[in-house]
């Protein structure tokens, strides 16, 4: 297939495990364009498998990984067929898909460094009958670096602007930055939590999977002692590269600290949206204080309350979303597993090693051939 006329579709499933999202691209001047995407929701069963071993290893033997790779899998295919279904012209032109896949343990550091997802790429390459690239983090690992971000390059090649320092803010379960400074260069790392441990609350004390419009928050007040507290945790002082995820940042890790059992359920929530929005803002003004904008993406910006926090903290910044600037906030993601599948085709890096710490740029992913 010709690729200049092919068609890439990406998929990503978040920290919060709240949707698979799926993005089908077409690319001008090597540059991605969304055709279409949608959301396709988890099983509740599937979902609530997912956050159980994301956040507590003693729940995962050999046998249960081997029955969530699969279902995780099968879903993930779910939503390319449902994708493809409202696009069946191109579907005969999809040259790869690009699948993240679901994280459930992501250690970057140490002597034995790995990030791991589920979703395996064969039963999705067999149920749609196009190659899959996955397992894009690995290499970046291997090579000394933090796997994360891989957003960065996309967000240079999409929203950097010559002469201007910009941050890019994907507000998904994790926050993360990609500083586009005035001058060429790009950076970013992971802040610390966004959505992630909001939802966890959420859906521990509403039963509901997400603060919708940040209404939970509202509700009650932040407790500066708390919200000293969790900003206390080594991480949010250590110098990027640097990632994070729920194997870090989880209700147990809240409910260490004593003062959460003395709190209203409402206090809590409204301090762990301050703790987002604060280390949030904190990172931006230390790692990137001369950016003018602040372009938001990722679930986060459906939180109305998040988004106006974040703005009265950086008051003399000009925080939007990249809806704004012609790109839709809620699939910039799965746009870029596009990319990164593009990417391995064609033999190309997919990491920025000033972004992860990697020794070089490396060729991210494995491709995984659909029956012929």
């Amino acid at each position: 297939m010709d690729d200049a006329s092919a068609l890439y579709l990406g998929l990503i499933s978040g920290t919060s495990a709240d949707g698979i999202d799926a993005a089908l691209v077409r690319f001008e001047n090597d540059k991605p364009q969304l055709i279409d995407a949608l959301a396709h929701p988890w099983p509740a069963a599937l979902r609530a498998r997912i956050l159980a071993v994301a956040q507590d290893e003693t729940r995962l033997d050999l046998d249960a990984y081997g029955r969530l790779d699969v279902a995780v899998g099968q879903c993930f295919a779910d939503a390319a067929h449902a994708l493809l279904a409202r696009h069946p012209r191109h579907a005969s032109a999809v040259r790869a898909i690009g699948s993240h896949g679901q994280t459930l343990r992501h250690r970057p550091s140490g002597e034995q460094p790995f990030t791991l997802q589920v979703g395996d790429p064969s039963v999705i390459a067999e149920r749609c009958g196009v190659d899959v690239v996955a397992d894009f983090r690995r290499a970046d690992v291997a090579a000394g670096g933090q796997g994360a971000p891989l957003l960065p390059a996309v967000h240079a090649m999409l929203l950097a602007r010559r002469g201007q320092t910009r941050v890019v803010l994907n507000l998904g379960g994790i926050g993360n930055i990609t500083v586009l400074e005035a001058n060429g260069r790009v950076f970013g790392f992971d802040t610390g939590p966004a959505n992630g441990l909001m939802d966890a609350w959420c859906l521990r004390h509403r039963g509901l999977a997400y603060d919708a419009e940040g209404a939970f928050a509202a509700s009650g007040r932040a407790n500066e002692a708390l919200l000293s507290a969790l900003l206390a945790d080594t991480y949010f002082a250590m110098a990027p590269p640097k990632s994070t995820g729920r194997e870090h940042f989880h209700l147990a890790w809240l409910d260490a600290h004593e003062r959460v059992a003395t709190l209203a359920s409402a206090d809590v929530q409204a301090t762990l949206l301050e703790l987002s929005a604060r280390s949030i803002a904190d990172a931006i003004e230390r790692h990137a204080p001369d950016a003018v904008d602040v372009l938001a993406c990722g679930g986060g910006v459906h939180n109305g309350l998040l988004m106006r926090r974040l703005g009265e903290l950086m008051p003399t910044r000009v925080v939007t979303t990249t809806a704004e600037h012609g790109i839709d906030p809620d699939y910039l993601e799965a746009t870029a597993f596009a990319w990164l599948a593009r990417q391995r085709l064609l033999g190309l890096p997919g990491n920025l090693p000033a972004v992860t710490g990697a020794r070089g740029p490396r060729v991210l992913g494995a491709v995984y051939t659909a029956p012929r």
